[in-house]
């Protein structure tokens, strides 16, 4: 195999200026965690609000911080959008520690949550490492430097 052979050299099956369907499909497991942390945050918000919060120093930390993580994940998707290869560690970082929490439940108690957050964590951290994704996300490392 010549250098020119490479994989990340050769013209795209999917044409100029479309990404794999890989990367969609994990644009989409991202856009589910969004949604998730977003209405989590929602929720923690309204209970505070509506004075049900037991605690209102972690009522306002946990809605800062899992808004700030839905905002993290929307960056770093329009990152791999545009071949920034920045946006695949929050990612991955999101996806070990989505993992472990997602395991600390199903130990505690087996959940349809706790199942389902860990199979999206897996095939989220799995998407982000298909040969096709790789290339289309470090477009920028191929750039030369001036």
């Amino acid at each position: 195999m010549t250098r020119s052979d490479s994989p990340a050299e050769q013209p795209s099956s999917h044409g100029a200026g479309s990404r794999p369907p890989a990367l969609w499909a994990l644009l989409a497991g991202i856009a589910i965690e969004v949604a998730v942390l977003v209405g989590a945050g929602g929720l923690v918000l309204v209970e505070l609000v509506l004075g049900r919060s037991q605690s209102v120093g972690v009522s306002v930390f946990l809605t800062i911080f899992v808004l700030g993580l839905a905002w993290l994940l929307v960056a770093a998707c329009r990152g791999l959008l545009r071949g920034q290869r920045w946006g695949r560690a929050p990612v991955a970082t999101w996806q070990l520690l989505q993992g472990v929490v997602a395991v600390s439940w199903l130990q505690y108690e087996v959940t349809v949550w706790g199942g389902l957050t860990l199979a999206l964590a897996v095939v989220v951290l799995v998407l982000l490492m298909i040969p096709a994704v790789v290339v289309s996300t470090t477009r920028d490392s191929a750039r030369p430097t001036t």
